[in-house]
């Protein structure tokens, strides 16, 4: 079974464990050159709920960790929308695993799949890059380093573009991977915060 990354795009998180939001998206090329297009999910999603077969929430792929469950999991035009609960009353786990989730201390889901036969296929115009066209989805696992970068740098672009301002730590793991080193974007992002904050008053400064 292979395993493919990304950013956790929260829609919304409840206090009881509820989480939903976004476990794959289409177009973005993870750091292993692996793209998932759209209808990658489409028959495999069906088929689980025809079955009555659960998608496992895991924690880091340990199918010896199951956390949650998930109530919904659909494809739709931006990627694989997910819908589900952190067993928090039960299992304590589970419990860590969502205060993490909620405190945005890890933010990664990774899916578990196989690729069927002719699932993938090398893009003919981008050298080194695969095509996932169909997947098998076995599990989605909550995990603290996504691979796909893209997906945060995204993820922050949008918090702008709709007139809002991301957290210090958001705008710090934007500079990380834009580039800069750990210490540089700590020193920016410290720099930034009370305007981060809403504070306009203060005027900016340079980082020494």
């Amino acid at each position: 079974m292979k395993t493919l990354d990304f950013v956790f795009e929260t829609k919304t998180v409840g206090d009881t464990g509820e989480i939903e939001g976004y476990a794959s998206t289409f177009g973005n090329i993870d750091q292993g050159g692996d793209v998932v297009e759209p209808g990658a999910f489409i028959e495999s999603v069906v088929k689980a709920k025809a079955d009555r077969r659960t998608i496992p929430m895991l924690w880091m792929h340990d199918r010896r960790e199951p956390i949650g469950v998930w109530d919904d999991i659909a494809e739709d035009a931006k990627g694989l929308y997910v819908k589900g609960r952190h067993l928090i009353n039960d299992d304590p786990l589970a419990r860590r695993a969502f205060a993490h989730v909620k405190e945005k201390s890890i933010g990664g889901m990774s899916i578990g799949y196989i690729i069927p036969a002719g699932g993938a296929e090398p893009d003919e115009k981008r050298r080194g890059v695969v095509r996932l066209k169909k997947l098998d989805l076995r599990e989605i696992s909550l995990v603290t380093m996504p691979m796909n970068i893209e997906a945060r740098v995204t993820a922050v672009k949008s918090i702008l573009e709709a007139g809002s301002l991301p957290t210090t730590r958001e705008f710090e793991e934007f500079l990380r991977e834009s580039g800069f080193s750990k210490a540089l974007a700590t020193a920016i992002a410290g720099k930034a915060a009370p305007h981060l904050r809403g504070e306009p008053e203060v005027k900016p400064s340079e980082v020494e």
